[in-house]
């Protein structure tokens, strides 16, 4: 299959990754309260993040299967850690979908797509997911 992405110490708790069919770069940097700078997302910030990303992209991904149109929808996260050990405890997201009819069934399975993504199966069951949906 091959790689996927390459990453590069830059010292002073900063990395640069590569995704290499791209080209794309990510920068991060340790956080505030972990001894960073926080000028960047940190590599718990990308977890919490990619939950999120992930969670949008196989929603739209059912959504084109069922001829909806969710453009426009956002997520914001919250990402809580917990220490002995430091980790992620808890990631907050709150997906606001954009003012549009969805009945029922397509919030059930727009719903179910996102808290199925592979990202959230992959998440340790000890670190809490907590989503909520806004329709409006």
């Amino acid at each position: 299959m091959g790689l996927t992405s390459a990453v590069d110490y830059c010292g002073e708790l900063r990395t640069s990754a590569v995704h290499l069919r791209s080209g794309n770069n990510i920068v991060t940097d340790a956080p505030v309260d972990n001894n960073g700078k926080g000028e960047a997302f940190s590599p718990t910030d990308l977890v919490a993040t990619s939950l999120a990303s992930c969670m949008l992209t196989i929603m739209g991904i059912r959504a084109e299967k069922l001829g909806i149109d969710i453009s426009g929808t956002k997520a914001e996260i919250q990402k809580i850690m917990v220490s002995d050990p430091r980790r992620v405890g808890e990631i907050i997201v709150d997906v606001s979908m954009p003012d549009r009819k969805y009945d029922d069934k397509d919030k059930l399975i727009l719903e179910k797509a996102a808290r199925t993504c592979p990202v959230a199966l992959t998440l340790h069951p000890d670190t809490i997911q907590t989503i909520n949906f806004y329709w409006k």
